[in-house]
């Protein structure tokens, strides 16, 4: 790590950032040359896009759009007044982040350039004469190295093709004798830490000199205060100037060991108590007679990350990982904040929600993430600035090796001290996908630095020497399962989880969920700087289009409660699989690029879309959190309900609690509860209690119940969640006095003729190819090529009388998986624009097709009612028995009235 570093800085103003100026650059067109794969095509041949491709009305589908883009080298140029106190110094420049190539000149001396996109870019200048001196800087954001179009150190996706310098940018006079690193490897066993300093000089000659190492403790609030430690100090001889490499030095100069003890009662740094440990180190030299003096300060914490068989530890406890992405989305900037502030926002948020781990795929966040995951003891996966994949590759001799080594090193570097930089991988999702070379760099960093667990790759390859290993496997939906996987293609249950992949080492699923919500239009106010959500105003104007901009708030919302329901049992399956190592949301917050992936519950900018808060999210992912598993979710009301308890808890230490269940009615009264047991809760998820045999209900009437687990304490803690039950009485499934077929001229023939009809449509009757299934939309159907399913749940009125006996919240909920299993989207377009389907399924932005699977009318002199739900009342479908028998009451009762007409052919419209 490169500390903090107390020395003399240049009488110039230090701006935050250097930048082309507003509004510069060229106007987006449909041959902009943009940093990105594009998988979707449809966008420059489709003849629902031109609109969007007329000059002056640009709009691009597949992620947000810069106000102008440019692409190239930009010159930046200032005068900058050296003091006359830093006569006979050098100068240091540094840059603190940079996209991506910067060369600096002084005068007209050319001096050096540099290309790292993950630390800072620094510059010898030399030594300066006191006075007035031109720097210019030129940065080049084009290609410097093929590190993956889609990487998000660099891609359109995210952060957007920025041009120019942003963070601290500083001038140093550099003392003759100066720290170039320390790098602090704390030792747990022994309450210390070694501290490692290396020392350069410019002069080719001897010296002595010394070190001192003093510390400060800090404590959260709450807890003690502050401690200091040492100092510690040591000697040493150097002649500057040699290669002193087969010493073991790191550059030429001289190197010392300094052992800090820390104390017996040193505290140790994790997420629920992150002390964190301020070192002091001094560097007082004599070369030739004359006294030269140097100080650093960096931050490390007493942490040691580890394994236990299958998980992950630190400080010797297991823990879960519960990760989320940081996939570098700025839209106010178009680049990622380098003030705290704006990162201790972004943590609190992540901590809100249960999650204990922040990763940032293919690329490096700044210097301010870390101290903010510091502070707040969050852990952090970084990754180097590498998705080689869509054309790139690693392992095959191409620039990009050389590049990961380079950037590896600086991250190791100038970030390797923080406590919360716990875990590493190259980067996402290897092209090529050398093992070797993968396997090599595991090792070679490892032994370079062992305070964090190595991984291959986010993504593959899984190999023995990787600490822990991040496969996409171990999720509920996997690529290309479309309605084949466990939540589309198996009735509900919370008994499922990953045994099967807990073999050997740690494992963290990677990228699970991805469960996509319907765009929430409201958000577009909040783009006022650089990215405009264009993509947002193109499927705004096909919802307009279609008629129904009017649901749009609807749509949002009730796509959003099924994503949250998904998200809560892909997340419950990782916690109930004892011996897991922990899971990577992709993610909590949405993904503006590859096609617009709306997967998060928060929005761009880390704020909440109304639908799910922090709090319900928590529930059912935290340290602690109580899990049931039930062998279903719909039960009939003569019953008993049965299910076991189980508890993962990773919390610091273990729990003396108190295990109740409780059933309680849909206004919250209670109906029935019982104790579970009053015991130790060790640390892990192994803890299973049960079984618990709930007595039937007796309900008379169908309802939804919720089944609560709560865990008490001895301090007082009370950790709880729940799950959606719905118990069914018996119901007569064939009223008489009613027409049902699945014929359709005899349909059209008994309502012409002025009875009720309810017509079933068979899947196969319906000749359109949108895949309905129970969860929303993978990803998003463009960058998927048409992954099953298409749509995003249903909506409809749950005061419909049509739902008197199937009490429903307007959304899709676990009772609905039996009549969607199998079931088909019928297409509206044929019938009047005025009619709105009784149950509506929400197609995918891209397409906002007028869809219904459930729709009333009056046809002649009669009325109909056609389905094309499953709602098969087979002996073991108690949820579509139930559907149907309210279906069937409805239209036999007087509540059925449906206002609007269609004729014979509007009808036959369905079958297309």
């Amino acid at each position: 790590m490169v500390p903090s570093r107390s020395s003399r800085r240049a009488h110039n103003d230090h701006p935050s950032r250097i930048h082309p100026a507003p509004g510069l650059g060229d106007p987006v067109t449909v041959d902009t040359p943009w940093t990105g794969g594009i998988v979707d095509r449809s966008y420059f041949t489709d003849d629902v896009y031109a609109p969007y491709r007329e000059p002056g009305n640009i709009a691009v589908p597949f992620w947000l759009q810069p106000q102008v883009y440019y692409q190239g080298a930009a010159w930046f140029q200032r005068e900058i007044h050296v003091p006359e106190d830093w006569q006979d110094s050098r100068v240091e420049l540094a840059l603190e982040r940079v996209h991506w190539e910067s060369t600096v000149w002084v005068d007209d001396d050319r001096i050096d350039s540099e290309r790292s996109l993950t630390t800072a870019h620094r510059f010898d200048l030399g030594v300066l004469s006191p006075g007035t001196h031109r720097l210019t800087i030129r940065v080049d954001n084009r290609a410097v190295v093929d590190v993956g179009p889609n990487a998000h150190s660099v891609s359109d996706h995210t952060q957007g093709n920025w041009n120019g310098v942003v963070g601290a940018l500083t001038l140093t006079a550099q003392p003759e004798a100066r720290i170039s690193q320390v790098r602090v490897f704390p030792e747990l066993a022994t309450r210390s830490a070694l501290v490692k300093v290396d020392i350069a000089a410019g002069s080719r000659s001897a010296g002595t000199g010394r070190v001192e190492v003093t510390a400060r403790c800090h404590r959260a609030t709450g807890t003690a205060g502050i401690t200091d430690v040492g100092p510690v100090t040591a000697e040493f001889e150097a002649e500057y100037g040699r290669d002193l490499s087969e010493r073991g030095l790191t550059a030429s100069g001289a190197h010392v060991d300094v052992h800090l003890p820390l104390g017996e009662d040193a505290a140790t740094w994790d997420e629920f108590d992150p002390a964190l440990y301020e070192v002091t180190v001094r560097l007082t030299t004599e070369i030739h007679g004359t006294e030269s003096r140097d100080t650093v300060r960096t931050t490390f914490g007493l942490r040691e990350m580890s394994t236990d068989g299958t998980q992950v530890t630190i400080n010797g406890r297991r823990t879960f990982i519960r990760g989320t992405l940081e996939s570098c989305v700025f839209p106010l900037t178009g680049y990622p904040p380098t003030d705290v502030g704006s990162w201790r926002e972004i943590v609190a948020t992540v901590q809100a929600h249960g999650l204990n781990l922040l990763r940032f795929h293919s690329w490096c966040p700044p210097e301010a993430a870390f101290v903010a995951a510091d502070e707040a003891g969050l852990y952090l996966q970084v990754e180097g600035p590498i998705w080689a994949n869509q054309g790139a590759a690693i392992g095959e001799g191409r620039p990009v090796d050389v590049f990961l080594a380079e950037e590896t090193r600086r991250i190791l570097r100038e970030y390797g001290n923080h406590p919360s930089f716990v875990m590493m991988a190259h980067g996402n999702e290897p092209g090529g996908r050398d093992v070797e070379h993968l396997t090599a760099w595991v090792i070679g960093w490892r032994a370079h630095d062992p305070r964090r667990l190595y991984t291959t790759g986010a993504g593959w390859p899984a190999v023995a020497e990787n600490d822990f290993d991040n496969i996409p496997h171990p999720r509920a939906h996997r690529w290309g399962e479309g309605l084949q996987s466990r939540l589309n293609g198996r009735p509900p249950e919370t008994e499922s989880d990953y045994t099967e992949w807990v073999r050997d080492r740690p494992v963290i699923s990677h990228e699970i969920g991805q469960w996509c919500a319907y765009p929430d239009f409201s958000e577009v106010e909040r783009y006022t700087g650089l990215m405009r959500p264009k993509n947002f105003g193109i499927f705004a104007d096909f919802l307009r289009e279609a008629g129904m901009a009017d649901q749009a708030e609807e749509f949002t919302r009730a796509s959003g409660r099924l994503q949250t329901l998904c998200y809560k049992e892909d997340i419950e399956a990782a916690l109930r699989t004892e011996g897991f190592g922990g899971f990577h949301l992709l993610g909590l917050s949405d993904f503006p690029g590859q096609g617009t992936a709306l997967v998060g519950v928060l929005n761009p900018f880390w704020e909440s879309k109304g639908y799910c808060t922090a709090e319900e999210f928590s529930r059912f992912c935290g340290p602690t959190v109580p899990l049931a598993r039930l062998p279903r979710r719909i039960w009939a009301a003569d019953e008993q309900i049965t299910f076991d308890v189980q508890v993962a808890h990773f919390g610091p230490a273990p729990l003396h609690a108190q295990v109740r269940w409780s059933l309680r009615a849909d206004d919250g009264a209670p109906l029935l509860d019982g104790v579970v047991a009053e015991q130790e809760i060790t640390v892990g998820n192994g803890t299973r209690l049960g079984p618990v045999v709930a007595p039937a209900t007796g309900l008379t009437a169908p309802a939804r119940v919720t089944l609560v687990v709560t865990i008490a304490d001895s301090s007082g803690a009370v950790h709880e969640n729940d799950w959606d039950l719905w118990v069914y009485p018996a119901v007569d499934v064939e009223p008489s006095g009613l027409v049902t077929t699945s014929d359709v001229q005899h349909a059209i023939d008994r309502a012409t003729a002025g009875e009720d009809v309810l017509l079933e449509l068979t899947p196969d009757s319906i000749g359109n190819d949108i895949a309905l299934g129970f969860t929303p939309v993978f990803w998003n159907t463009a960058w998927t090529k048409g992954q099953a399913p298409h749509t995003l749940g249903i909506t409809h009125d749950p005061t419909h009388p049509v739902f008197g006996a199937f009490p429903s919240e307007g959304h899709t909920s676990w009772q609905w998986w039996e009549p969607l299993h199998g079931a088909r989207a019928m297409l509206l377009d044929g019938l009047p624009g005025s009619l709105r389907p009784l149950v509506q399924p929400i197609d995918t932005w891209f397409e906002t097709r007028r869809l219904g699977c459930l729709v009333g009318a009056r046809l002649g002199e009669g009325r109909i009612v056609v389905s094309s739900l499953n709602l098969d009342p087979g002996a073991d479908r108690l949820a579509a028995r139930q559907l149907r028998a309210s279906l069937l009451a409805y239209i036999g009762g007087p509540a059925f009235a449906p206002t609007e007409a269609i004729d014979a052919g509007q009808l036959r419209s369905l079958l297309r």
